[in-house]
């Protein structure tokens, strides 16, 4: 019996410790049994709890009034699967008669208490079923990413971690321009340096504009095609910018050959249908911190900050079916940036808010689509840089957190892949000047972001 005893004291106490120094290791080895267990047990009653039941049908009424039987109690949605993943739960329900999926996600709360999770998340998976994910620790507080991201693929790449313990992508095709906002030491530096560590790996084109002389974006300049360091350059980068993407208008003109015996699957309006050997590179432009590009103080540089604005906007209405996407980063991205800045944001598909300073940034990111953003955005700790509020314009938006990342390790991730940096002759006066690349131990070349 003693010595039953002690291995119970051991293995609480590994567990305990576990819980406290490794929740992603205490979740493996003890927290899904419990959890599993814990969510099967009390499943009915807080289904109830929660508000989540129906009552019982007027046909199980009658037959329990004609058998004088108990009058039944009210039905909670059906379980279709339980499943277990490496941050928590996955409980999928069918729903009864007269329940929506909203019910859910106003209870979210509840049943995060109800079950003992860190967090539950519904959605609609079709119609009648929902699915419930459920983390079982706080995947944010130490953002440890999949050695392999099953879900990256062409301009499509994983950046940083959501908290219902899914990896959060930035995929252009679906969202070509995007917005990443964020106050001094939020971590928008750090998201935008495993942005372009992803991109370095694709066939991709990037395009600079770091108008802090270059501190950002400069060290991975091997891995750039065009890079400028000030507003000046900045402009006569961004007309470049303008006649390559009318350039690839011209060539998906000529290639669309509109006759009555041309199929329709070989019909095209962007680069995406052309052949392979006809496809131009398609190009990511980061621009940091843009408000940079929109400051004036002489009628000189008002002129060319108009011209840049311009520029901007162009790319961002037209950009996108020649394979031109944006990526506007800065602390405060308002309308007191002048005339266009509006017209500019409208563009902008994807909105990426980490911690800002004030209430004005958030809704500048998020009061056009999502309103509820805007508290989440808020509310983000000064303590956790990297975390940020991610949406676009659906409405939908989830927290996500970037794993750090040094510049010594983002540049020689470029290094690795400066083979991969492809010549476009329009953007040659803009392509950094470098000296010859002294050669790198391969213990410290990595080909992706390591976990955090």
């Amino acid at each position: 019996m003693t010595s039953l005893s002690v291995a119970f004291a051991l293995v609480a106490a590994v567990a305990l410790l576990l819980r406290w120094q490794r929740p992603a290791w205490y979740w493996m080895t003890f927290g899904i049994l419990i959890a599993v267990v814990r969510v099967l047990v009390r499943y009915s009653s807080v289904m109830d709890a929660c508000g989540l039941t129906v009552p019982p049908s007027r046909f199980r009424l009658a037959v329990a009034r004609m058998t004088n039987r108990p009058v039944p109690e009210p039905r909670a949605p059906r379980i279709l699967r339980l499943r277990s993943t490496r941050t928590g739960l996955v409980l999928r329900v069918k729903l009864r008669p007269g329940q929506d999926a909203f019910d859910f996600s106003a209870a979210s709360d509840r049943l995060r208490h109800s079950f003992v999770m860190q967090n539950v998340t519904a959605r609609e998976i079709r119609s009648g079923v929902v699915e419930l994910r459920m983390t079982g620790y706080d995947v944010l507080k130490r953002v440890q990413m999949p050695a392999h991201a099953a879900g990256a693929g062409v301009m499509r790449v994983p950046v940083a971690m959501r908290e219902d313990g899914e990896v959060y992508y930035r995929d252009y095709r679906q969202s070509p321009h995007a917005l990443n906002v964020g106050a001094t030491q939020s971590g928008k530096s750090v998201y935008q340096r495993n942005l372009v560590a992803g991109l370095a790996a694709l066939d991709v084109a990037l395009v600079g504009i770091d108008c802090k002389q270059g501190v950002e974006l400069a060290p991975l300049a091997r891995r750039f095609t065009a890079l400028a360091d000030n507003p000046d350059t900045a402009a006569e980068l961004l007309d470049a910018l303008v006649d390559h993407m009318a350039d690839i208008y011209q060539l998906i003109r000529r290639e669309q050959r509109l006759s009555a015996d041309v199929p329709d699957a070989e019909i095209t309006a962007d680069i995406w249908d052309l052949p392979d050997h006809l496809r131009p590179t398609p190009i990511v432009l980061v621009v940091d911190e843009v408000a940079e590009l929109a400051l004036f103080s002489s009628k000189e540089e008002e002129k060319r900050r108009d011209r840049i604005i311009t520029a901007l906007v162009r790319l961002a209405q037209l950009g996108r079916a020649a394979g031109i996407y944006l990526e506007i980063c800065g602390q405060r991205f308002g309308s007191e940036l002048g005339k266009g800045i509006t017209m500019l944001r409208a563009q902008l598909t994807g909105r990426t808010a980490h911690r800002v300073n004030d209430e004005t940034s958030a809704n500048m990111a998020f009061g056009d689509i999502a309103p509820d953003a805007v508290l989440a955005t808020i509310q983000i700790r000064t303590d956790r840089p990297g975390t940020a509020v991610a949406g676009d314009s659906s409405g939908g938006w989830v927290r996500i957190r970037t794993p750090h990342l040094t510049l010594r390790r983002a540049v020689n991730i470029a290094n690795s892949h400066a083979h991969r940096t492809p010549e476009i002759p329009a953007l040659d006066a803009f392509r950094p000047v470098l000296p010859n690349l002294a050669k790198v131990p391969a213990s410290a070349v990595e080909t992706a972001p390591a976990p955090a």
